[in-house]
């Protein structure tokens, strides 16, 4: 089990771009920010890779749109504050950070940064 420790850590490094400098990001424009309403929800492809955006109190968030426990979609899951609950097995993940708070989930999600730029949202998709 000692091996398990160093993946966690990097893991969480790895997967949380909300923390990563802007240089390290491309933005991509999505859509304006008046047509995701509050508490709705926006499914996209970027960059080859699936995402869902939240509008939660006027605040945006994205992450992957996939579990890590199953690679079963996210999205489509009940959100509890600013936990998004695996509509397959219960587990959940902060949207805010990607993190896994509830199991049977333990590694966490990717989150990207979303920034609203003369009114339209923009994801940070990481630079290969």
């Amino acid at each position: 089990m000692v091996w398990g420790k160093p993946a966690i850590v990097w893991w969480n490094k790895m997967f949380n771009y909300t923390q990563v400098e802007e240089s390290k990001v491309e933005y991509l424009e999505i859509a304006p920010a008046s047509e995701l309403r509050n508490g709705e929800r926006l499914f996209i492809e970027a960059e080859g890779k699936s995402i869902v955006i939240f509008n939660i109190a006027d605040q945006f968030f994205a992450i992957a749109d996939i579990c890590t426990h199953d690679d079963g979609p996210l999205g489509d899951g009940d959100l509890e504050g600013y936990n998004i609950v695996c509509p397959r097995h219960g587990g959940e993940f902060d949207v805010r950070t990607g993190k896994a708070v509830q199991l049977p989930v333990v590694v966490d999600v990717p989150a990207y940064p979303v920034r609203v730029v003369d009114g339209m949202i923009q994801v940070g998709i990481p630079k290969e």
